[in-house]
């Protein structure tokens, strides 16, 4: 497979991944906000666009954190480049140019979704279009994803899709941990406690994990057990030891099928090793806040080589 095309197909899929996660964390930001007051509205928005990374772009532009500023913001600015609208166009610029790789129905759900979207976001979005708009986001993930698993043959794009997929599902789980769990246990002594629950709840909704923790834990709203729960929980798709375990396959599969590998293979043998048989102790003792970092930076690294391995050419 020419460089070009894997790296296409390796980014579409990140970005639909990055779209639908700031989807995700705009959502639940929203949720919470609307149940506080002014100044702690404006803390959590505030906290919003530091974990989608625009802090800087934000405050170039605006004072304040109110919230139709903040959620126009993310969703369509054109000031923005990493606007959900901004995502959105280059997911369909890179299925484009991969048109001949990628089935006539993978191309449908991308082409279909982006126009809905790119109509819906070209006027100022309302509070009461937030949750429609990011129902929309969701959807074209799900359209994409689905119409991959069913009609794209095994090959090497198949696995370059899954493992875009993956780097990016991870970064943005671990942005989002590290960040609002230093918001909401700035010491350690807190650890355990029953802060702020329905943050913590906030943090769940972010990843659509609220559903499936509660299952598993009999309602329970826990800080530990929540971090456990999305760093070291295979069951859990978007957990960190989840896409970890994942991407692994990926770059397994990708080796064999080039009959060598590379050094994102051994990177990843490099992670496997600190996360085998790892514990929530061991992260706490470590410190969240660094082994997140280490996490990323990992993550990083392995998207960096894998770029390498095969040649992605734009």
């Amino acid at each position: 497979m020419l460089g070009r095309t894997a790296h296409g197909l390796f980014w579409m899929f990140r970005y639909l991944e990055r779209a639908e996660n700031t989807a995700r964390l705009l959502d639940a930001g929203l949720r919470m906000a609307v149940t506080r007051d002014l100044a702690t509205a404006e803390e959590e928005w505030r906290s919003v666009i530091a974990a989608v990374g625009l802090t800087f772009a934000y405050e170039s532009k605006y004072d304040a954190y109110a919230g139709q500023q903040v959620w126009n913001f993310i969703l369509r600015d054109k000031d923005n480049p990493s606007s959900v609208l901004s995502m959105m166009g280059d997911v369909r610029t890179n299925a484009r140019a991969v048109r001949t790789a990628i089935t006539g129905e993978l191309w449908q759900a991308v082409n279909e979704s982006w126009m809905e979207i790119s109509d819906a976001l070209g006027r100022q979005v309302g509070q009461g279009s937030v949750g429609e708009i990011v129902g929309m986001v969701r959807r074209a993930g799900t359209l994409a994803h689905g119409a991959m698993a069913g009609t794209l043959l095994r090959n090497e794009g198949y696995h370059f899709a899954r493992a875009g997929t993956f780097v990016e599902r991870a970064d943005s789980v671990a942005r989002i941990l590290d960040l609002k769990y230093f918001l909401l246990l700035p010491s350690l002594s807190y650890v355990g406690s029953s802060l702020d629950k329905g943050q913590w709840d906030n943090i769940l909704r972010s990843v659509s994990g609220d559903s499936a923790y509660r299952w598993l834990n009999a309602g329970q709203i826990d800080a530990r057990g929540i971090v456990e729960f999305l760093v070291l929980d295979e069951r859990f798709p978007r957990s960190l030891a989840f896409c970890h375990s994942a991407l692994r396959d990926e770059l397994a599969s990708l080796a064999r099928m080039h009959g060598a590998e590379g050094e994102s293979n051994a990177l990843m043998r490099e992670a496997d090793m600190r996360m085998a048989d790892l514990t929530i102790e061991e992260v706490f003792e470590q410190g969240l806040h660094q082994f997140l970092l280490d996490f990323i930076a990992s993550n990083t690294a392995i998207a960096g080589a894998i770029a390498e391995d095969y040649r992605f050419v734009r």
